[in-house]
């Protein structure tokens, strides 16, 4: 009996060891399964294998959940960052030996999303146990540490080694393998489409401080677009959506004049606003509503910006016509002194060449008192022989005290100056000249005194005070103010001489009356944009693409002038445009009808134009220019002058002189 017992117990020991044994094995076996399915994902992501693209329904699902959907990247920017390393220059892992097929489709997904993650973190440059992850330019991923740069080959290695070791797998590493193996071909998805144009317009230059901020303004020009198209349609959710994301952005932009001064979470801004145009986009396919509501917003648009431009002009015409404060002050100072001193007794010297014809002559008229002093102070300085030039100088009764005041202070060395009141010329009335009596009409009294909503829609430029004064014109009777003279340079008071302008009497004018330059390079110079050619007085008398030429430095041969009665084809002309009907208000259209083919033209270099109204004068033209004109709005003495001109007109300013200093005139 006690052997039976010892052979039974033996035989259940034995059992239960087999039992024991059997389940332990089955155990292992499961483990092993286990671990090979874990280890599959990863080693066929680090041995090239390709990651497929997102689906829709998940990216569609976690914005509808309010996942914060900035940090997302597309799978096939993932396989760029992780393949984007040179081949040579990290080893690959072989296929391993035994994978589970099943498995690992299951873990691809949280695998993945861990990798978006990651290279979320990495994209914004986000550091980890010392070490800061970024993206090279290739969309390689690059690993540095505060002393230098780790090389990301490497890394990459340990991290597979490590994995693999952990494992208790042999695969071994084989670089000619990857090198050897041809590239992939990938099929981008709409939805990489849509990502990857997010990244472009997200991706800014540092070339410009302000690039960001000009991203931001173009996605809120964008951004008000569509709302306009997507309120027609009713569509509530994404203006909501579109509305919210416009608010973020102009928190950002507030007070912002460069990409320092943005917040450090625009860019997550930028991309919530750019997924969110994308998604409109997608919704709004109405082309024809696109189009109808974009021509509205430009005839919108072009409406406002005529009417800004007509605003614009007529300010620039008030500032450029209204005299500055500090002129006048300096007027006002000068005419006091004039009548509180003996000054008024007083003589100019050398009057004795005023008549003299072989002298060289220079008409000057103006009410401006610093121009005139800077056009004779610039012509003395650079004359060869000051001696044999004199200076006649006509202005109105106003500035009749100021002018003599500060050109008997201011000696002109051997210079003869004379300062003449246009009162004094008895015989200019209106019974012999037809401006004056225009002046005088009802017609010219309505049209610069009626009010300012009936000359909303005229030009400020033809309605200028000036062209109520004689004064300006006055050329036209050079041979009767100077009745000795045989030949007059006429300057206006906004140029500047830089050169000795001698040479200009020895010129032979080819039996013409006026020597000037010539404007035939811009088209706005010629006659067809000063004379209203539908006037068939005009078509039958000129030819509509005429050369035009320029006041401010004119030679006037007064012989010629006499011999062919000048001024009485002035007067005929005046008095045909007595409504203003073949011309607007001014001189220079005057002087091309008066003047047509009695001009002779100039070289160029004695008479430069533009530095009153263009920006890009070129300075060797300037430095090279007999004369430079400051023709335009823009003249030097005001405030709204061009800067890098200023400088040639101001250093003939006497700014020593005690006057200049009192009304506060500086460079």
């Amino acid at each position: 009996m006690a052997t039976m017992a010892s052979a039974a117990a033996a035989a259940s020991a034995s059992a239960r060891r087999w039992r024991w044994r059997w389940k332990w094995r089955t155990r292992d076996a499961v483990l092993a399964l286990l671990i090979a399915s874990v280890l599959a994902p990863p080693l066929l992501l680090y041995g090239g294998a390709p990651i497929p693209p997102f689906s829709g329904p998940i990216l569609m699902e976690s914005a509808a959940s309010g996942l914060d959907l900035s940090n997302l990247i597309s799978r096939k920017e993932v396989r760029e960052r992780l393949n984007a390393l040179k081949q040579d220059a990290f080893a690959a892992v072989k296929e391993p030996i035994q994978t589970v097929a099943s498995d690992a489709a299951a873990l691809k997904a949280g695998l993945i999303q861990h990798i978006v993650d990651q290279s979320s973190g990495i994209d914004r440059g986000t550091k980890d146990n010392g070490m800061v992850a970024s993206v090279n330019k290739k969309g390689g991923v690059e690993f540095t540490k505060e002393n230098g740069l780790i090389d990301d080959g490497k890394l990459r290695e340990n991290k597979v080694r490590a994995m693999c070791n952990s494992s208790g797998l042999n695969i071994t590493l084989n670089k000619d393998h990857t090198a050897d193996r041809p590239p992939e071909k990938t099929t981008d998805t709409s939805e990489d489409s849509d990502i990857r144009a997010i990244s472009n317009n997200t991706s800014h230059s540092t070339a410009s401080p302000d690039s960001t901020i000009r991203v931001l303004r173009d996605q809120l020009k964008r951004a008000r677009t569509y709302i306009g198209f997507l309120s027609s349609r009713g569509n509530h959710g994404f203006i909501k959506d579109l509305r919210r994301r416009m608010r973020d952005i102009q928190q950002a932009l507030s007070g912002a004049t460069n990409d320092k001064q943005l917040p450090k979470n625009v860019h997550g801004r930028i991309r919530e606003m750019e997924l969110t145009l994308t998604k409109v986009k997608q919704v709004h396919e109405n082309c024809a509503a696109i189009i109808s509501k974009l021509q509205a917003t430009l005839h919108s648009t072009e409406e406002q910006m005529q009417a800004h431009k007509q605003e614009a002009n007529y300010v620039t015409q008030i500032a450029a016509k209204a005299l500055p404060k500090r002129l006048n002050c300096l007027a006002m100072r000068l005419t006091n002194e004039y009548y509180s001193s003996s000054s008024s007794n007083k003589h100019f010297p050398y009057e004795e060449k005023l008549e003299d014809p072989k002298l060289q002559h220079y008409a000057l008229f103006s009410d401006n008192v610093l121009g005139a002093a800077v056009v004779v102070n610039s012509t003395i300085i650079h004359a060869k022989t000051p001696e044999n030039h004199v200076f006649h100088i006509v202005t109105d009764k106003l500035n009749y005290a100021a002018m003599r005041m500060w050109f008997l202070e201011n000696s002109q060395g051997k210079a003869a100056v004379e300062v003449q009141n246009i009162e004094d010329f008895r015989w200019l009335n209106s019974s012999c000249s037809p401006v004056l009596k225009q002046l005088e009409s009802q017609f010219m009294i309505n049209y610069y005194f009626k009010t300012q909503q009936d000359k909303r829609d005229n030009n400020p430029k033809f309605q200028n005070p000036k062209y109520l004064s004689i004064l300006n014109h006055l050329r036209f009777y050079l041979p009767e103010i100077f009745p000795k003279l045989n030949k007059v340079l006429f300057l206006d008071d906004d140029i500047v001489v830089q050169q000795d302008l001698s040479a200009l009497w020895s010129i032979d004018l080819k039996g013409k009356v006026n020597g000037a330059i010539q404007t035939c390079g811009e088209t706005f110079h010629r006659f067809d944009r000063y004379l209203n050619f539908s006037n068939p007085l005009i078509a039958k008398n000129f030819e509509r693409r005429a050369c035009g030429w320029a006041y401010g430095m004119n030679m006037f041969d007064l012989s010629e002038w006499r011999k062919r009665n000048i001024t009485d084809v002035y007067h005929y002309w005046q008095e045909q445009n007595e409504h203003r009907l073949l011309w607007k208000l001014g001189t220079l259209p005057a002087g091309l009808v008066t003047f047509w083919n009695q001009t002779f033209p100039l070289d160029h270099k004695w008479h430069l134009l533009g530095l009153g109204y263009k920006p890009n004068v070129n300075q060797k033209d300037i430095e090279g220019a007999a004369v430079i004109h400051y023709n335009g709005n823009r003249k030097p003495w005001l405030e709204i002058a061009m800067a890098k001109y200023r400088k040639y007109w101001s250093k003939y300013v006497n700014f020593d002189n005690v006057f200049i200093r009192e009304c506060n005139i500086h460079p």
